[in-house]
């Protein structure tokens, strides 16, 4: 008797449980069913969107704004590419290239070596001697001309008075060409649909035409000092960045090894960014070709230009420099222009 009433307990016990799994498993495939929707639902919308900025991008509507703004655009990817063509300036300083070479190991040992994978050859790359590292890492001007046949000469200063002058005008110009980017957009941002500006920006601004403008310092050239141990399973290095500050420092040093002419002593100055802001400051603001001032245009990139080049025997002092704006600038390229 006892026996029978725990048998038909054990049984309902299974016919509970078993009732129990199977409603756990429909829960289950009910929210199974509701996250397949949910993601249904944002993979329709996301296309949906997408369909939605084709057909916009392709509208009248969208072709009339870009072509109110277009010659305000053309403007802008004009500066885009000045900038550009400023930042390539350092391309024509050169250090001496020595040519390839193979490094490979052929020992009877299996050694790793596994830094001698960065033995690279570059002609911005020095493999040098701890000892050299360490003294490059304290005086790296000194270091820098010595082991990249850089010259202490007046034609490599001028050259990197020259490389100063252009990228502290690139540094300016980029932020500058960002400013008036965003601006132009602004004049047009009431015809633009708010959930485009809110979240498709970056497509916007293409559609608009607008070139991508590179706001990143990677142009600046680095030089390298580095060591690899002999059994090549350590390394070190110190890099030279020439961005403005050290550029500024550098023409300083080279100014003080530089021995000038007689003739040229006394009347030479130092292309150097607190001179650039002097002449600007001077000039008022003011392009000395078209008289645009930088207190009436916004965003209007002024640099500094060498009244008689310097490919003409003109030298950098303060009544050969003037203050142009960078179209003016452009356009003079090696002939003679004075106010």
């Amino acid at each position: 008797m006892a026996r029978t009433g725990s048998l038909r307990l054990f049984r309902c016990g299974r016919r509970h449980s078993k009732g129990s799994a199977v409603g756990l498993n429909n829960a289950f495939v009910s929210e199974g069913h509701k996250l397949l929707e949910i993601v249904a639902g944002i993979v329709f919308a996301l296309v949906a969107y997408q369909v939605y900025l084709h057909q916009y991008f392709k509208g009248a509507r969208f072709l009339l704004v870009r072509g109110g703004i277009a010659r305000h655009t053309g403007d802008c990817n004009d500066l885009n590419q000045h900038v550009e063509d400023l930042k390539s300036t350092y391309a024509d300083v050169k250090s001496t290239d020595y040519g390839r070479s193979d490094l490979s190991d052929t020992s009877h040992y299996n050694m790793r070596r596994r830094t001698w994978q960065e033995f690279g050859t570059s002609n911005r790359v020095h493999n040098c001697s701890g000892s050299v590292l360490k003294n490059a890492s304290s005086q790296p001007f000194k270091y820098l001309c010595k082991y990249f046949d850089i010259k202490g000469d007046e034609e490599t200063l001028s050259r990197f008075e020259h490389v100063l002058n252009n990228f502290a005008a690139a540094e300016q110009g980029k932020y500058l060409l960002e400013n008036e980017r965003n601006h132009i957009i602004s004049m047009v941002d009431d015809n633009i649909p708010k959930i485009i500006s809110a979240f498709s920006k970056k497509r916007l601004i293409r559609e608009l035409g607008f070139r991508p403008i590179d706001l990143s310092n990677l142009y600046f050239p680095v030089y390298t000092f580095r060591y690899i141990s002999a059994g090549g399973n350590s390394s070190a290095k110190c890099d030279i960045k020439l961005d403005i500050a050290n550029l500024d420092k550098f023409i300083a040093y080279l100014s003080d090894v530089v021995k000038f002419r007689n003739s040229v002593a006394g009347q030479r100055a130092l292309m150097t960014s607190s001179l650039r802001e002097k002449i600007k400051q001077r000039d008022n603001y003011t392009c000395q070709g078209c008289r645009l001032s930088a207190h009436q245009v916004t965003n209007l990139l002024l640099e500094i230009d060498h009244i008689i080049p310097l490919a003409r025997g003109g030298m950098t002092c303060e009544s050969n420099l003037q203050t142009l704006c960078w179209k003016c600038n452009r356009t003079k390229g090696a002939k003679v222009l004075q106010a």
